[in-house]
């Protein structure tokens, strides 16, 4: 008996002309486990789910095509639709957001762009967001992109919990630390002095360089400093780094969930008296 044909998937009429349009998706890896804080996602911040003010704050951005939450708990996937998110459920086995990124971009079409947006991160700056997505939008060449700010303070440099990051001239990351970087030689010398950035945990990918990366081994600066980046920088992956004035909070502790509350009722408190303060019309 002559079997059929399997069926075949159609896409839009640009996919099957080879052609597809640039789309962004911006992922949210939220995971239950973590050693300082567990179940940090769902610790209530202003009477809301952490998770719930990075997407509402991610779903602010432009140039956005959709937003997901990508989870292995169904406590954070139950939360999570009961506030109105589109949910992907991934294995339990990812060793980091990145890698539970890629198994979302496999099943998502015609996105051509992916965007991760820690889900501890409750101030985050949907300008940012637009800022990264237009940068990648606007240059194909761009295959995977993240976003760094001034210190505020000088002695946060020397704190391993505050990424460094040096730049090029052409406005890629060189290098990504926990120890302060670069060491300059003549202390005295003030001309020679060049400072470092603070990382902020955001980045852009290009459909095929985030499965690149997620297939390459761990790399020995990546094992040695814990950053994953850099397993992108010894394979050869530039990654452009867009600098910015947001600072954002992360939330590891509960202290920091004390910090963050405090941050976003203020921020509240002053949209409500700037709108008492405007003219009746």
């Amino acid at each position: 008996m002559k079997k059929s044909p399997p069926p075949q998937v159609r896409g839009t009429p640009k996919e099957q002309s080879g052609k597809v349009s640039p789309a962004i998706a911006l992922v949210i890896p939220a995971r239950w486990g973590s050693t300082r804080f567990p179940g940090k996602c769902l610790h209530v911040i202003a009477g809301k789910p952490l998770v719930q003010h990075v997407w509402e704050r991610a779903l602010l951005a432009k140039n956005i095509s959709r937003v997901l939450i990508a989870t292995d708990d169904e406590r954070i996937a139950r939360a999570s639709r009961g506030f109105g998110a589109e949910v992907a459920m991934t294995s339990p086995d990812h060793p980091s957001g990145t890698d539970r990124i890629a198994e979302v971009a496999a099943r998502l079409r015609g996105i051509t762009h992916f965007i991760n947006v820690q889900g501890d991160e409750p101030m985050i700056d949907p300008k940012l967001i637009s800022a990264l997505a237009r940068e990648m939008l606007k240059d194909e060449e761009i295959g995977m992109i993240t976003a760094a700010t001034p210190f505020e303070n000088p002695e946060e440099s020397d704190n391993p919990n505050c990424v460094k990051v040096i730049a090029a001239r052409n406005g890629n990351a060189l290098y990504f630390s926990r120890g302060r970087i670069p060491f300059q030689r003549d202390a005295h010398d003030q001309t020679s002095a060049v400072l470092p950035l603070l990382h902020l945990g955001i980045y852009g990918y290009r459909r095929d360089i985030l499965k690149k990366i997620v297939r390459l081994t761990p790399s020995p600066l990546e094992l040695c400093e814990k950053l994953e980046q850099l397993r992108a920088l010894e394979h050869g992956i530039p990654i452009r780094l867009l600098q910015t004035t947001h600072r954002g909070v992360g939330v590891d502790t509960p202290s920091d969930a004390i910090r963050a509350e405090r941050m976003i009722l203020a921020v509240s408190e002053h949209k409500k008296q700037k709108g008492r303060s405007r003219p009746q019309k």
